[in-house]
């Protein structure tokens, strides 16, 4: 195990009736990394997130968080290990307000009772941080699935977060707005946290991510770093043409 490394998972194994997902697979992620995760669809991308925060269980492996072991059985487990997940699909409630979203399960009490002045004010205040000065007291679904990605971040952040797993967060929004959450990001890195970044679009990934696995066939068979990081030889990676298994 690398001694800088906030997680590992260790010789991971996941199969279902008649189907392997994962075969020994061995993923890293190192404090204030954005890291990728690459491969063609059905190379086990998916699963060995949905292995990591809990909505499958792994048949095998360990995960090692901080250097100690822990077992992750529920997205809420691993939400309390300070893993956070941003899909494609924005991962929030539409018919609550921004505020309720971003302090759902965690409301702040005044006299007993929900303080919803103090939500909106504290609401307002984080999302100021993302440059954004919206309405926290509308609809979520009253805002554009973009800022609606920023709001799922931002309450990432404010539960303390360590680990952020974003799975496709730009996917069919338009450019300016890709490249505002790029930047919240890059940013969330500089100050510490990790991220792993699943996404279909390599200029994404080349101008965001230091490092780079490769699944093909449900095996991590490339680490990419530094030159290796370029789009010929990741394509040639994905297509078993150009293994740089380390």
């Amino acid at each position: 195990m690398e001694q800088n490394s906030l997680l590992v998972m260790e010789h991971i194994n996941k199969s279902f009736p008649g189907v392997i997902a994962l075969k020994d697979v061995q993923f890293s992620l190192r404090a204030g990394e954005i890291h990728a995760l690459l491969g063609e669809n059905g190379a086990g991308k998916s699963t060995l997130i949905k292995v990591l925060t809990g909505i499958e269980h792994m048949d095998d492996g360990t995960v090692i968080m901080d250097g100690s072991h822990i077992a992750v059985k529920s997205p809420l487990e691993a939400q309390k290990h300070g893993i956070s997940t941003v899909y494609q699909e924005v991962n929030l409630c539409p018919h609550l307000t921004v505020a309720e979203n971003i302090y759902v399960g965690r409301e702040p009490l005044k006299f007993g009772r929900i303080d919803w002045k103090e939500i909106n004010k504290r609401s307002k205040k984080l999302l100021e941080e993302f440059e954004l000065d919206i309405d926290v007291t509308k609809q979520l679904d009253q805002y554009s699935v973009a800022v609606q990605q920023m709001i799922a971040i931002a309450r990432a952040v404010d539960v303390k977060a360590k680990i952020l797993i974003l799975d496709e967060p730009t996917r069919g929004i338009d450019i300016g707005a890709k490249a505002e959450i790029q930047k919240i990001v890059m940013k969330l890195a500089g100050d510490g946290m990790s991220c792993v970044f699943i996404s279909s679009e390599m200029e994404e990934m080349l101008r965001c991510c230091s490092r780079m696995f490769v699944l093909r066939s449900k095996e991590i068979v490339a680490e990419l770093t530094g030159e290796q990081i370029n789009e010929s030889y990741i394509m040639q990676c994905i297509a078993g043409e150009g293994d740089a298994k380390s």
